[in-house]
């Protein structure tokens, strides 16, 4: 019954808005759950003891704080002033993710931003974005109403062995495409570890602003220029420098102490762009060594594929 929050309303109420008010957000919240028809924290759960504002929480380094949502089994919520880093707020929420039971969503929003990070344990964090003004959208709306009535919904299909054993085979294609292109194979596999390692050192954060992934979008058609641009990148990580406008860090360790290239296929390109779209982040390294150990001996047998 009553009269239900619009989307059109809510964007039209909190387009305004400024958070610099601590209660600002639980209104923020509360409107929200008018919106899209949920039960609110006090209504639900008046002692506070699984649905609450500002739940109080021992951080992982030992301090403590507080969470500004938390729904059990659901998510933990936290809030950021307009145009403050969210990933800061992602932060908090990681430290306080044991005291909140773990919940599979971790949600952060600042107003204008909402973006839903799943938590689920041996699944790959995916991580869902929208904007204030894209609330209207079923998309949107449906991710939300599942962070409240349903979050397994958002459970990434894959578990993260699968998507290593993925990469692993893609890998292997690679190097028995190299084998038949008559590439010696200690030349291939350190190639291969050069790319594997600017992927994962992407997805960690470490090649800054999704580098890795425009310079194999920029080359999907030109090999020759993907070979001389990764030889640059190559150069850049062993010493630390500059690659067009991104300042690259110092990569230690011997892999780029040679910036050698291998001029890939048109058909190699399109599939490492595929495996450059996984969550390197969560890849089990040990995998790779297995599969190192295959492209440098192709005597020995596949990796078995696991049931």
């Amino acid at each position: 019954g009553g009269c239900l929050m619009t989307p059109q309303d809510f964007i039209h109420k909190w387009k305004r808005a400024n958070l610099s008010e601590r209660s600002a957000y639980q209104q923020h919240f509360l409107d929200l759950c008018e919106l899209l028809n949920q039960p609110k924290p006090a209504a639900e759960d008046p002692e506070g003891a699984f649905y609450t504002f500002e739940r109080g929480v021992h951080r992982t380094d030992g301090s403590h704080g507080w969470a500004d949502v938390w729904f059990r089994g659901h998510f933990g919520w936290e809030y950021k002033k307009k145009r403050k880093d969210l990933d800061e707020a992602y932060k908090q929420l990681q430290l306080y993710r044991e005291d909140l039971e773990n919940p599979p969503l971790l949600i952060v929003c600042d107003l204008d931003r909402f973006e839903i990070h799943t938590n689920f344990t041996n699944t790959p964090k995916q991580v869902f974005r929208f904007s204030l003004l894209n609330l209207g959208d079923p998309g949107s709306l449906d991710l939300l109403r599942k962070a409240f009535t349903n979050p397994d919904a958002l459970r990434p299909k894959q578990t993260t062995d699968e998507i290593t054993q993925e990469i692993a085979e893609k890998f292997a294609e690679f190097a028995d495409g190299m084998r038949g292109r008559k590439i010696e194979a200690h030349r291939a596999a350190h190639f291969l570890m050069k790319l594997r390692f600017c992927m994962f050192a992407e997805d960690i954060g470490l090649l800054e602003g999704k580098l890795f992934e425009r310079i194999l979008n920029q080359s999907r058609r030109d090999p020759k220029g993907l070979s001389r641009r990764l030889k640059n990148l190559f150069e850049a990580m062993a010493t630390g420098g500059e690659f067009g406008a991104d300042v690259i860090r110092h990569f230690n360790g011997g892999l780029f102490a040679d910036a050698d290239v291998i001029d890939l296929t048109w058909d190699e390109i399109e599939a490492l762009i595929l495996v450059n779209a996984k969550d390197w982040s969560n890849v089990e390294p040990s995998i790779f060594g297995t599969l190192f150990e295959r492209l440098l001996d192709p005597a020995k047998p596949k990796p078995a594929r696991t049931p």
